[in-house]
């Protein structure tokens, strides 16, 4: 398409030259003054043209060559489908590793609780044993100051005299 865009210009040219020729020397331009005018001012337009047509096809040039570089990346860049199918894995990955944790979480504490229940049961008999002891350390106190009681009671009047006198 390109190519027929800059050959019609051309065309253009060949023909305006080839009928400027052609026609007989009248009006403004009688003589070879005329024709040498037009001939150099085609010759400008035609050098113009040119020159823009360069321009163009560089441009063109750099326009493909950056749509090649696009197209490229964008074949690098990976589907929709593929960025689904990676998410998916990592997300499963990511779900299985959470509910082994959970399961290890649930497990420690069943075992927290267990052991929880047993450190009550221990302390429960430890204070139960220390309320036994405590009863009958009482008891033995309250017999050992019975005993003493007596003891004083039976004692020989003459003792408690020396003692009341010391």
């Amino acid at each position: 398409m390109t190519q027929t865009m800059s050959f019609l210009p051309r065309v253009a040219i060949f023909i305006g030259r080839f009928a400027a020729r052609a026609l007989p020397p009248s009006g403004p331009w009688q003589g070879g003054a005329g024709v040498n005018r037009l001939e150099a001012e085609l010759a400008r337009l035609e050098n113009r043209m040119a020159a823009d047509e360069s321009a163009n096809a560089e441009r063109f040039q750099r326009i493909e060559a950056r749509l090649e570089e696009h197209a490229a990346r964008l074949a690098a860049v990976p589907s929709s489908e593929q960025i689904n199918a990676a998410m998916e894995v990592l997300l499963s990955k990511t779900l299985r590793s959470l509910d082994s944790r959970l399961k290890v979480h649930a497990q420690s504490i069943d075992e927290l609780k267990s052991t929880v229940s047993q450190t009550d049961s221990l302390l429960r008999k430890v204070l139960e044993s220390f309320d036994s002891m405590q009863t009958d350390i009482d008891a033995n106190q309250a017999a050992e100051r019975r005993r003493t009681a007596e003891v004083l009671a039976i004692e020989h009047p003459q003792q408690r005299s020396r003692r009341r006198q010391a």
